[in-house]
Formats: structure tokens, sequence, C-alpha cells
């Protein structure tokens, strides 16, 4: 990547310089040499215009960000630096001295007197004073006072005392890079086969799976990692399943996932550097890293042309053309800049979550008095389990999921920030602290700058799923992608939304019924696409579902097998160069038979046929703790199938079981199970039942098998594993007849433990 350029300028454009004669000099914050301990925030670009640099020390003061600088002329300079006050929009009753993002600026030996950072809640320039430069060769740096988030965008000099900057807040304003010299012809990019905006998982796996099927292949991330919210940045663990039994969609998903426990856990659980290391491996893709796209350019009022990104540290922009592209950004932004429709629910949303961490020491351990905190007892929020802040730390349900996302991450930092000082300070949830020693020993270690949002809009394709649709297992012939996350819905928890009401900062999830976490309910791919912009698919959290539906759909391994299948049908589209509509209306048949591909299989052209990578993984289906029916012979009654009488309890913590679970009854008040069946012709028939073993289960359960002669009952050792394969026991041969239902009928009559009922297998004897 280019360094940033430091271009001098005689004068600026009229509009920006009323003297001709002035000297100026831009230094964008994101191209300093050196960051420090700075942190590049590209999250609101969209809202202020730029990255910046974000002081995120945690409390203790982060090391200057730093860069060599040439003035145009030696002389006396007017300092400006685009700046806010984060605090103040939460709070007009603290004066600017109490202003938590406060730095200075230095130039060359020479330390401004100015602390920026402690007027305006708004985004603007805000004037520092007069620097003398002796010599045009020096070196500039950002000295943070806090560590607590202090913000720079950028910084402007000018030898005019009269002038001042344009504030706009367009994304990478035209003037800031004409002062910067940068051109104003793009970088061509391309053209590609698919490009996908957004590297989360919907976006990094879709771009493995378009590049394994021939596709030339672009994926544009506006962050320096991939993973979004699964990603060591944000540090969600990846939920949802890759159940079998549909399509192989899953593999690549497996291949690519973060193996955490924890929620947020540490930096090297969320294993950023193996996503890139597979992504970087892929020779049909071009990665772009720290690229944020801002703007798209129109075939026609229906068809996406390109897609302008800028270099998050240099402003160089690149135009991508492609066939097709990928809405993985979360947020819609492309969609909804392509004009594409869309909806967004007025208020209620789920919201925004930076979760955060902190450890006990051997030794006591400072943390600032925050004069500016939220004034938090223990009761206004819950004790951080095992150390850690988790996703239930969210806001923003009724805020303007676009506009006000600065607004929001500051709030959640604000509040996470608060509850650890009142712990610290005021002795808030002391009680809770295991070792008694109150938490004069915690340490603040990590907090999320980087928000892990969960609802912005959804980009409408011909199918809108909705949660009955989800939850009646409405069948579509494009089902495609397993959902197995409940329809789960976040709201602010009553208990600690009282002293907040406006604002609350502790969510509850509310899990609905009707989705089956084991096999998943199919999502078609009719989803997955924009009903109105005819080259534009999309995948992740932003695809074409409703609000309630978003709760299921919207957990990355999921979204992540939403990717695997846009590359797939990317496929199929550049092969008949065709929409992604028509890969459904046209030629659907042959997108299930791309499906079926595992995902350790590849070419290097479409052109050329599919071969094994004997270098990638080949993951096969995942190992279930579960036997689906469908992969036992004969015939098989499941426990749900039974007819039950007296007290039975349903089960599913011993593993292996058939389809749904088991029951089990205890000894005492009198229990029978009764599992009926037909065989198709008469003859003789073995018969099996299965079982979990467990030592509080009967070593003498009474089963009866009734058949066409004889009535004849066997006990079953069920503290025992059965010895048959899945976890059958064999209770013999008996003939039964067409004309004459046949049963297994399990007691509780004299037995010593809790009956087991899982399934009986009724196998034809030839």
């Amino acid at each position: 990547m280019r360094k940033f350029p430091v271009i001098l300028f005689a004068s600026l454009l009229a509009f920006l310089s009323p003297s001709p004669h002035a000297a100026e000099l831009l230094v964008e914050a994101e191209s300093f040499d050196s960051h420090g301990g700075w942190k590049l925030d590209t999250q609101f670009i969209e809202i202020m215009g730029s990255p910046y640099l974000l002081a995120h020390g945690l409390g203790t003061p982060v090391d200057p960000a730093t860069k060599k600088i040439t003035f145009p002329e030696t002389g006396e300079y007017h300092v400006w630096v685009r700046t806010k006050n984060w605090i103040e929009k939460f709070s007009d009753e603290l004066d600017a001295s109490h202003a938590p993002g406060r730095f200075q600026l230095a130039v060359g030996e020479t330390v401004l007197d100015h602390e920026f950072g402690k007027t305006s809640s708004q985004w603007h320039w805000e004037k520092g004073g007069t620097v003398t430069i002796e010599a045009k060769d020096t070196t500039l740096s950002i000295q943070d006072l806090t560590g607590f988030n202090g913000r720079c965008d950028a910084i402007l000099f000018s030898t005019n005392p009269d002038f001042v900057p344009d504030n706009s807040s367009e994304p990478h304003p035209e003037w800031r890079r004409e002062m910067l010299g940068l051109s104003k012809e793009p970088i061509a990019e391309g053209p590609f086969d698919i490009v996908f905006i957004g590297g989360g998982y919907s976006g990094m796996c879709g771009a493995v799976s378009a590049a394994r099927m021939g596709l030339k292949t672009a994926l544009i991330q506006n962050r320096g990692v991939l993973g979004g919210n699964g990603s060591s940045e944000v540090r969600v663990w990846a939920k949802g399943n890759t159940p079998p039994g549909l399509y192989p969609v899953g593999d690549i998903i497996r291949e690519l996932e973060d193996h955490a426990k924890l929620s947020p856990g540490t930096y090297e659980e969320f294993e950023d550097e193996k996503k890139h290391s597979i992504v970087s491996a892929e020779p049909n893709i071009a990665l772009f890293l720290n690229h944020h796209a801002f703007d798209v350019t129109m075939e026609s009022e229906t068809k996406i042309a390109s897609v302008q990104a800028f270099d998050t540290r240099s402003g160089a922009i690149r135009s991508f053309s492609s066939a097709h592209f990928c809405d993985s950004t979360g947020h819609g932004t492309i969609g909804k800049m392509a004009g594409a429709d869309y909806e967004m629910i007025e208020g209620g949303r789920m919201g925004m979550s930076n979760m955060w961490r902190f450890e006990n020491a051997e030794d006591p351990q400072d943390f600032p008095k925050m004069p500016w905190a939220l004034s938090l007892t223990e009761n206004d929020f819950p004790y951080p389990r095992k150390f850690h802040a988790e996703w239930f730390w969210e806001s923003g349900y009724d805020k303007h999921p676009l506009h006000d996302l600065e607004e929001i991450r500051d709030w959640n930092v604000l509040a996470g920030l608060s509850a650890f000082h009142a712990m610290k300070h005021d002795g808030a949830h002391d009680r809770a602290d295991p070792d008694g020693l109150g938490h004069k020993n915690s340490r603040l270690t990590w907090m999320a700058y980087v928000g892990g949002t969960r609802e912005t809009l959804q980009l409408l394709g011909d199918v809108i799923l909705t949660e009955e649709d989800v939850v009646s297992k409405k069948p579509f012939p494009d089902g495609c992608v397993l959902t197995t996350w409940s329809v789960d819905l976040h709201y602010p928890k009553e208990q600690y939304a009282k002293k907040y009401p406006e604002n609350p900062f502790i969510s509850i999830a509310v899990h609905g019924k009707g989705v089956d976490r084991k096999k998943g309910y199919p999502v078609p791919y009719r989803c997955f696409y924009s009903r109105n912009i005819e080259n534009l698919f999309m995948a992740g959290r932003n695809i074409s579902v409703t609000h309630e539906a978003l709760g299921t759909i919207r957990v990355m391994k999921t979204c992540g097998m939403m990717g695997v299948v846009v590359g797939k049908a990317a496929a199929v589209a550049k092969k008949h160069s065709t929409t992604p509509r028509d890969v459904y209306y046209q030629h659907l048949d042959e997108l299930i038979d791309l499906l079926k591909l595992p995902g350790n299989v590849r070419r290097a052209t479409i052109e050329d046929d599919f071969a094994v990578d004997p270098n990638l993984p080949d993951l096969g289906e995942p190992e279930l703790d579960w036997i689906p029916l469908n992969q036992l012979s004969g015939i098989v009654i499941d426990d749900d199938k039974a007819v039950l009488s007296g007290n039975w309890t349903q089960g599913a913590g011993l593993k292996n079981y058939v389809e749904n679970g088991y029951h089990y009854a205890g000894p005492g008040a009198p229990a029978s199970a009764r599992f009926e069946f037909t065989v198709p012709v008469d003859g003789e028939y073995e018969v099996r039942v299965s079982h979990q073993p467990h030592n509080n289960r009967s070593s003498k359960t009474p089963v009866t098998v009734i058949s066409a002669g004889e009535e004849k009952t066997t006990p079953v050792n069920q503290t025992l594993a059965p010895p048959l394969a899945k976890g059958f026991f064999g209770l013999g041969v008996y003939r039964f007849e067409k004309a004459k239902p046949g049963a297994v009928v399990f007691s509780n009559d004299g037995v010593d433990g809790n009956t087991h009922i899982d399934a009986v297998q009724i196998l034809k004897v030839d």
C-alpha cells in the first residue's frame, strides 16, 4: 500500500481560503507513520466523513502517534484539529475540564498549550493557536492526556489567520483529496466476477466459496482483520450450527471458524491470523483490507457497474467493477446506495454490544476517578460473571442504526467504564468478589471499541422470510441454509432500565420456540438477492427477512453458510451470463448440484473441471451426537410417537439418542409406553430397542413384545450400553402379520431405577 502523501499547497481552493498567497498543510490522522497506542476507527465514516484515531487506553494515556512532515515554507501557522468532546452529548452538567478525551499536539519540540477535545459534542474544526515553523522538516505528534477515548480526525496548518476549514461530513470529501494531491481518477480494479463488500463471516466464507468455484473474486473489508463480529476486535463467539442433512455448505465455515470458549474471550481464541491466511491463500481472491466502500456507480437504474472504496490509511480510491456484487456489510449500505428496496423498522431494534473484561491481579491496581462517569450502583448492572461483561451490555434499541452509531458505541463504552469505576471506587458488587478483597486488585484488561451490531436494515428479495414461515416449517424448493438458532430477540431488561429509561444499556434475550436447533430450518435462496437491483446478492444479517425472522438467521455460522451459497450461485450466474433471480427461475437444479459439492473441491476457472484439492481439509459432515431417523433401516418408531401413560419426562442430556431426545419415568406410580406398528408383509422380524445407558436407569426394565401369536417380556439392563450398532438392544425374532398390528411396551413395574425409552426398530429377516 502507498504511504499517505502530505502534499503542500501555496493556496487552497477559493471557497476554502480567501488568500491566494496562504500556505496550507493538511495531515490526516490515519496517515501517521506510527499510530502508537491510538486505534484506527473506521466505523463511522458515513456519519462524520473519515476514519480517525481513537485513544482507547482504558484510563491509561496511550503512546503518541507520530509522523514526519514537511511544511511548504517557514513562518507562523494557525493550527486546526478536527475532533469532538464525546461525553458532552450525554451530560450538559460537566465543565470542559472534565472532558475525558483530551489530547495535545506537538510540532517538533513545541507542545501546543491548547487541549483538544473539550468543546462541542459534534465533529468540528477546533482552533488550537499558532506555531512558528523555523525548519520545514519536523515531526508531528498527537499526545493523549487521559486514555479515555480522545479522537483526532485531521490536522490542518494555515498561514492565513482568517482561514476556516470545511467541516463537511461527506465521506472522503473532494476538497481533502485535492489538498492531499490524490488523483481524481480512481485506481481501476477488476473486472471481477463477484465482489463481496464486508469481511465478516458471510463475506469471508462467500469469497472463499466463489474463488473455489473458479470466479475472479474481490473481498473488501474496512478493518484490518477479517471475521467482523467474530474477530478479536468484537469477540462474539461463532454461534449457530452447520448441521448435515441438506447440502454440505457448512464445511468452509468449519474450516474458517474460531473456537472461542467465552464471549468475550481472549485475543488468541478468535484466530484472526488463521482466517487471514486461509483467505489470502486463495489464488482467485483479491483481498482489500482497510478499504471502505463509500459509493456506487450505476450502469442503469437497476444494475451496479462499480463500487468505489478508499484506503482508510492512504486515502487512495479504488473502483471495483464486476458482473455481480454481494452486500455482506451487515448494515446493507451498498444496497441502500444502489437504490435497492429495503425495510428498516422505526424502533425496537436489537442493539449494539461493546463487551469488556477484567481480571484480578496479585497487587492493588489503580484506576482513575471519573467525575464524568454515570452514577451507578450494584443494582444498576449485572455483575460480570467470570470477569467478562457479556453480550447483554447492549444499547441503541430506539436509536437510528446508521446515523446514531457513534453515539451508541460511546454510550456503551461510557456504561462499561462507569460500571467498572463503580466497582473500583464505590464498592459496587464487592460482595460478588470471590476473594473478599472488594475490587482493589481488579484491572480492566479489554473493552471493545468496535461495536457488535445486531440489526440495521433488511434488503428485500423475492422472498421475505417471516417467523411464521420458520416456525410452521414452510417448505421452499430453494431452501439451502439450515438456520439452527432460536428466534432470539433482544429487549431492554426492565430490572436495569429504571435509572436510564430513555437509553438502557442492559438487554434480555427472549428465545421463541419452533426452531429445531439440531436439524435446522432451510432458509430459501430467494432471500439472498435483491428484488430490484439485478446484479446484487446479499449475505449476512441484512438479507430479506422480517425483524422477527432476523432473530434466528443472524448468528455467524448461519451467515457464513449464506455466503457459501452466494458464491456458488454467482458461479451459475457467471456461466449463463444471467442474474441472481434467474439462477432460481432457470437454473435451480444446477445450483443444487454445486451445493452438493464439498468445500475442498475447487476449479481454477469457470471452464475447468472440479477436483478435490489435497491441500484442503476434508471435513466431511460434522459428527452428530444424535441419530437421524433417516440413518436407520426398517420400521422405526421414535419415542414421540409412543402412547404414554403415567408420568414421563422428556430429556436430551444423554447423547446419541434417536432424532428428538428420549423419555424416562421413575419407579413408583405406574407408567407405560406403547410403541405400535404394522408390518408391510407377513413374516419373521427382529425387534430392537434403543436406550442411552446411565447408572440411574433400571437394571431390569420390563419390555414386552406383542407379536402375531405371543407376548414375551424381557428384562433389559439400561445401566449398560446396548451391544448393537447405533445403541440398540436385540429382543429377538418374532412373527408379525400384516393384518395384526404389533407393539412393544415398556413398563416401570418392579424397576430399580428410571425406565428409559428412545426408539423401537423392526427389521425384516430374510
